[in-house]
């Protein structure tokens, strides 16, 4: 099955099941902190991690600021989502223009441990971004890129390059590639050639994989199984808070 059918696939599905299956399956340390927010809470995002790594060059060139962010934008592959730990909280690390420029090569959505800007241009071009608030000021002069493809941590949570993620309403989640894909999802080596506890919390070889949630996937084509949740979905809660229905997980779009 290949990425993107994956990534359609894990966004069909409800975050609070996929965090139950997993945690039952003894998982630890993949919900992400619960300070980052959608700009788009209706709206799920779910695919593999391109993965960057950066950080604060305050009084740095600003041409090569600008030369290393332009060179980032070109590594996004189509597909991917692009997941930053910026270590900086001055700065916005995604706009207007980068955002259409992932957008327009096939990039998911953002997920960036910081700050983003020209929030009423991402919202209007549907670009998905999670973030932990708003800055007008951007990086030029002060901040550059360490490394990409590259292992990075996000409160508690270690991500690694092709590693899933998904997000909706109630939070974002960080799925092993291997317990989606099964294998090592097409590539050699598992995940960067890791195993047993390193390369995985649970410390299974990522080879190994976790068949509760291919099966949730798998199972995830069917609008009407209870596991999945498609967006937009009736609201079950009505204006004065009490429950529409029994089960918001059955809940079907209109």
């Amino acid at each position: 099955m290949n990425e993107a059918i994956l990534s359609d696939r894990l966004a069909a599905c409800y975050t609070g099941v996929v965090h139950d299956v997993m945690r039952a399956a003894g998982a630890r340390d993949f919900t992400l902190p619960a300070e980052l927010r959608p700009i788009l809470p209706e709206q799920a995002l779910a695919g593999p991690a391109f993965t960057i790594e950066g950080e604060v060059a305050d009084g740095a060139d600003a041409h090569e600021t600008l030369l290393a962010w332009t060179r980032l934008l070109s590594e996004a592959p189509a597909g991917s989502i692009w997941v930053s730990q910026p270590n900086d909280r001055v700065v916005a690390h995604m706009g207007e223009l980068s955002a259409e420029t992932l957008k327009n090569k096939g990039v998911r959505g953002c997920v960036t441990d910081g700050f983003v800007r020209d929030v009423n241009f991402l919202l209007a071009i549907g670009f998905q971004t999670w973030c932990r608030g708003f800055t007008p000021r951007d990086i030029v002069g002060y901040w550059m890129p360490k490394a990409t493809g590259v292992p990075i941590r996000i409160g508690d949570v270690t991500i690694c390059a092709g590693d899933f993620l998904l997000g909706d309403r109630d939070g974002l989640l960080r799925v092993p590639r291997g317990d989606v894909a099964g294998g090592d999802g097409g590539r050699s080596g598992g995940r960067d050639g890791e195993s047993g506890p390193q390369g995985d919390p649970r410390g299974r070889r990522p080879a190994d994989g976790l068949p509760e949630i291919r099966q949730v996937l798998a199972q995830a084509r069917s609008k009407a199984h209870p596991l999945t949740c498609r967006y937009p979905a009736p609201c079950p809660f009505r204006a004065d808070r009490s429950i529409v229905s029994a089960d918001p997980l059955r809940a079907e779009p209109t």
